[in-house]
């Protein structure tokens, strides 16, 4: 392959196709040009993802080239052609790398990224679901968003189905949330943006970065822990946020977000699958967001997504 026809990464303020760089990456870039909140960042085409897998000197020479353009930390996302879709979510499947802090972690979390959708679970739900056996692993690669408060928004409540935005929401880092590690606070506003529910979860951990790079989880203490993490202008701007999405993609979102410094971040965005019929479900609206991550992380410092 030559230079030229090399697959090469490209900014996420860059029109992405899906079928190169996976549904993931397309939906950030969108998000991006639209002026969402998106930490900047870059995506790795599939093709590019093979070569550091292969262990190609250019190609990891590139990939450490967008480390010194970003800058650490840094985190690396899956983003697989069809991973993200109408039809499918690979929940619980792939890695997502956290804190990366210098060059070869780049290039180590890029390759395990790859080597996961490669994995006995990931090649039995392809199976399911009738898509092609072999994967192709494009990633995202960002400016981690070191959060004070971080969670998930659904733009329909995902378990009855209501017209009604879910969210979510722990201290620290979103991972304790999408892995189960916490009950988070859970917030049900309406379409105009009125709270109409408030309920305290028990947020006694929280996942934290480590200075030396990956994440490490603390303990909280029990007041904070039972004490709601988001208030009434956060809420307002996450509201602000679905709007916004409703705009710019259309259909229900599944959101991860962030706050950090007193910023709200857009860190992904998924179509809303497998929608219930208002009439089913729980009546009360309960999340179930663990089901998003069903198998968990395996070591500190390693999500899947």
């Amino acid at each position: 392959m030559t230079e030229a026809a090399a697959p090469k990464p490209a900014a996420l303020t860059e029109e992405l196709e899906d079928s190169r760089f996976g549904g993931k990456a397309a939906q950030l870039a969108a998000a991006t040009r639209a002026g969402l909140p998106v930490p900047a960042g870059v995506a790795l085409p599939y093709g590019f993802v093979d070569a550091v897998a292969a262990d190609e000197r250019d190609a990891r020479q590139r990939l450490a080239a967008v480390f010194r353009t970003l800058g650490a930390p840094l985190v690396a996302r899956s983003s697989a052609v069809g991973e993200d879709s109408e039809q499918a979510s690979f929940a619980g499947q792939h890695l997502t790398q956290l804190n990366l802090r210098s060059e070869p972690e780049l290039v180590d979390a890029v390759s395990a990224i790859w080597r996961s959708a490669r994995s006995p679970s990931a090649f039995a739900y392809r199976e399911r679901l009738r898509l092609p056996r072999e994967p192709r692993m494009a990633v995202v690669v960002q400016e981690l968003v070191d959060a004070d408060s971080a969670g998930v928004l659904f733009s329909r409540n995902p378990v009855n189905g209501s017209d009604e935005l879910v969210v979510e929401a722990a201290w620290g880092l979103g991972e304790s949330v999408v892995a189960g590690l916490v009950i988070p606070d859970r917030f049900r506003l309406r379409r105009d943006g009125a709270v109409v529910a408030r309920i305290a979860g028990l947020k006694d951990v929280a996942i934290r970065t480590a200075p030396e790079g990956g994440t490490t989880r603390i303990q909280v203490s029990e007041g904070l822990a039972r004490e709601l993490c988001l208030d009434d202008a956060q809420l307002a701007a996450l509201h602000a946020l679905a709007l916004r999405c409703d705009e710019v993609f259309g259909g229900s979102h599944d959101l991860e977000w962030a706050f950090a410094g007193g910023r709200l971040y857009l860190l992904q965005r998924r179509a809303l699958t497998a929608i219930p019929s208002p009439a089913a479900g729980d009546p009360h609206g309960r999340a179930r967001t663990q089901n998003r991550s069903e198998a968990g992380r395996r070591e500190e410092g390693l999500a899947r997504e």
